[in-house]
Parts: C-alpha cells; structure tokens; sequence
C-alpha cells in the first residue's frame, strides 16, 4: 500500500498516485505579507514540508510552488499606516518587500525547503487579467461599476469544496460587497481603482485583482491547467479555495486533483489576534527554543487536528526534544554497532505511519523507542528517519571545537589529571554544552 491522503474534495482518505510519476506538482498558498510571521502560518508550511520530504525520501521529485500575496486590502491599509509622505503604491511595495524578508528568514530559521518557485502576485497580474477576459467570454463573469464578479450561479457545482450548498452559504457566510452584484454569492475578479491606491491597466480600466484569482492563475501557470495536490489551512477551504476551483473550472481547467488543508492553531484556546494581546510570532518562539523544539511540538498532532500553541506545551515539547538530543549524543559516543535489544523494524514502521495520511504523532512514537537503546546504527537510522520530518537539521549540532575539547578532556581523565578535566567541562558548559560522563567517554550537546 502507498501513500494515502485525505482529499478534501471526496471527503476521503485515497492513494495517491502522480498524474506523471516520478514527477510531482504541489502548490501550497503563502502568506499576505503585511505582518510578521505568526506560528499559525508556521505550522501549514511544516505540514507540507514534511509532505513534501515524505515524497521526495520514496524517490519523487516535487515541484513545489508556494505564492507571496503583495497586493491585498490589509496590506494596503498597513501601508497607510507607514509614517511620512510618499506614493502609496510605493509604500505598499516597501511594506510587501520587508515583511517577505522577514517571513523567509524565519522560513529558514526553522529548516524550511525551499519552495520550487515563490512567484508574487504582482508579477502575474497581465497574466490575471487575460484569466478574468477568459471567464467573462465564457459567461462566467459580467463587469459592474466597480469591478467585474465571478458568476455563482453559473456553476452547478459550486459548493463542490467545501461541501455547502449556495443558500447555506448566504445563510452561514458574510458575503463580499459590491456595485451591481447580481448575487450576493458572486466575488470580485477585478476591483476598479479607488483614489491613491495601486493599480494597474486593464480591459476594465485601472484597478487590481481580486485575492482568489492570484491562485488560479498563478498555480495554472506554473504547474499547468491540471496539478497533483492544492494545500492550505482549513480556514481557506471557503471562500478562497471553493473560489479557486470555481475559477479554474470556469475556465476550462481542470484545477488540482486533491486538496489537503492542515488544521488551525489557536492560542490558549482562542483565536489568535493582537487585540486579544495573544499575537505569538515564529520570531518569538525561536528567541526561547531551538527550531526543532517548535517542529516537535507541530508534529507531535495530527496535520488535520487543531492544535492549541501554549507556552507550557512548547517546554512540553522542549523536555521531548531533550530526551531525543540527549540518546544522540550517546549513539556518538557508542563504541558497539547496534545495541541489543533493538526495535524492531523502525523503518518499516515509520513509514508505514507517515504514509497513513502523514500521522506524525505515531511516526514519532516510533522514532523515541529508540531512545532507551543508543548505539551507533540505531542514531544513525534515527537521525535519517528524523529528517524526513524535518528534524536535526536545524541547528544544535556540536561544532569541531567543542567536539576536540571533549576529546582533550577525555585524554586528561585518561591521565587522572582531574583539574584539566575539570577546567574543560567548565569550558564547555560555559559554550552552552550540557556535558555527561559515560563508558564510552564524555558525551556533549548544545543545551536548549
């Protein structure tokens, strides 16, 4: 049995199977950039990192695209807000340029792959507006005073996604605004120019994309009018990725063939917000904790189950990594092959569990059976295993000085020359070492 995936569109856990194997198309939607990077956006790009490591590690290779929105109503109001005169339009761009920055940093900081391609609304707004003129031929699409709407109603299946009914819609959902809708269920394509803010030309005048038709476009683009896998979190599933698929079939494409969505993150329970003051960045965390320790805790639930971020639950996740740090270093230190007394069939399983539909938490359970039985295979199989989900490859690894002190004081405690021993230990400490004394000598890691 192969991978298998729960597909959001059938509402069932399938095999997955590439349209054109080895070959794989993924394209997972990014951030607005006019903020920082919170954990909430954090935990869906580990999600489909570790998806994407998963497939990669079984011999695929990804196309992995994930987008940057640069021109948004938030992100517009955020540059309103930067101080001094100067172009809105020009604001916007700075504002969209430093928060990018920012995002991929932090990206980096937490052993991210990076995507194949990370294409920017902005680029392909020519490309939006020949979409927009497509739907609008097809009767898909009608100009009003200020835009031009995607026609609901002209689509059967509209629903299809997120598995609603249109007049449940109206009834559960706020419905966008506009001059001359003809449905309350119709969304903006295009959205023709206010004063001072950006825009760009098109057969409807100066104006700027509506937010789901950068997604059609650009994914259909990139990966071609039918792709393997469409990603997001749970709270896109409508309106932006019901649209989406509106869109695209609108226009004769057949779109992605499964959808994944990761579930949300909450915050002690709530929501996140700033004006509930419980705003937590990836920037944040990483102050306190190693990046590994932020990937355990994301792991350590179900891609498709919420997981609540509380500060108690990141030490939780601190003393797991800790535990796994700790076995490492004591595989380094092993003289012997495989200890006895060994799991049996770590790999086996491991991958039996990450292919279920990307079940993390049992994939890790497996991988910390090892820990009561270090030895020098057995680290290295857990490292290896450890890497499809992302793990020891962000930072915490013991630098060649640190590694021939060890050495050094090893030899002095050979020669009993106990005050050297101890001036070295003192040493590495001060580095940020923990150091333990073992048969097999002294045992280092990089305290968390």
């Amino acid at each position: 049995m192969g991978i298998r995936l729960t597909n959001t569109l059938t509402g069932k856990k399938e095999e997955f199977h590439p349209m054109h194997p080895p070959e794989v198309s993924l394209y997972a939607c990014g951030i607005t950039v006019y903020g920082e990077t919170h954990v909430g956006h954090a935990r869906g790009a580990v999600v489909f990192d570790v998806l994407r490591r998963l497939l990669e590690s079984r011999g695929l290779r990804m196309t992995h695209v994930r987008n940057i929105t640069d021109v948004d109503d938030k992100l517009i109001e955020r540059a309103r807000q930067e101080p001094g005169p100067g172009d809105l339009k020009a604001k916007v761009g700075e504002v969209a340029r430093r928060y990018t920055e920012q995002f991929q940093a932090d990206f980096d900081a937490l052993g991210l792959l990076k995507p194949t391609r990370e294409p920017k609304a902005t680029e392909f707004i020519p490309k939006m507006t020949e979409f927009i003129e497509r739907l609008v031929r097809r009767g898909m699409a009608y100009e009003t005073a200020d835009g031009v709407y995607f026609s609901v109603r002209k689509d059967p299946e509209y629903g299809r996604l997120s598995h609603q009914k249109p007049d449940q819609m109206i009834k559960n959902h706020r419905a966008e605004t506009g001059q001359g809708k003809k449905d309350a269920l119709d969304f903006a394509l295009w959205k023709k120019a206010k004063p001072d803010e950006p825009s760009w030309p098109s057969p409807w005048g100066e104006g700027r994309p509506g937010w789901h038709i950068e997604c059609s476009t650009m994914s259909t683009d990139i990966l071609g009018d039918t792709f393997d896998i469409h990603g997001g979190g749970q709270d896109l599933i409508f309106p932006h990725h019901e649209n989406e698929l509106a869109q695209a079939l609108g226009a004769g494409k057949p779109f992605a063939r499964v959808w994944l969505h990761n579930g949300l993150l909450t915050i002690n329970g709530q929501k996140m917000a700033k004006s509930l003051g419980n705003f937590v960045t990836v920037a944040d965390v990483l102050a306190k904790v190693p990046a590994d320790v932020l990937r355990l805790f994301y792991l350590s639930a179900h891609y498709r189950s919420p997981i609540d971020f509380t500060w108690e639950r990141m030490e939780e996740a601190k003393h797991a990594y800790e535990r796994l740090a700790t076995f490492l270093a004591h595989c380094e230190a092993a003289s012997d092959g495989t200890a006895s007394g060994n799991p049996p069939d770590l790999d086996r399983r491991f991958f039996e569990d990450l292919e279920d539909d990307l079940n993390t938490p049992k994939a890790l359970a497996v991988l910390f059976e090892a820990v009561p039985h270090p030895g020098r295979q057995m680290g290295e199989t857990v490292r290896r295993l450890g890497r499809v989900l992302g793990l020891f490859s962000s930072g915490g690894a013991v630098d060649s000085g640190a590694e021939k002190l060890a050495k050094e004081r090893d030899a002095a405690r050979a020669r009993k020359d106990f005050t050297t021993s101890d001036r070295i230990r003192q040493q590495l400490v001060e580095m940020g070492y923990v150091v333990e004394d073992t048969a097999g000598g002294t045992v280092i890691r990089k305290k968390l």
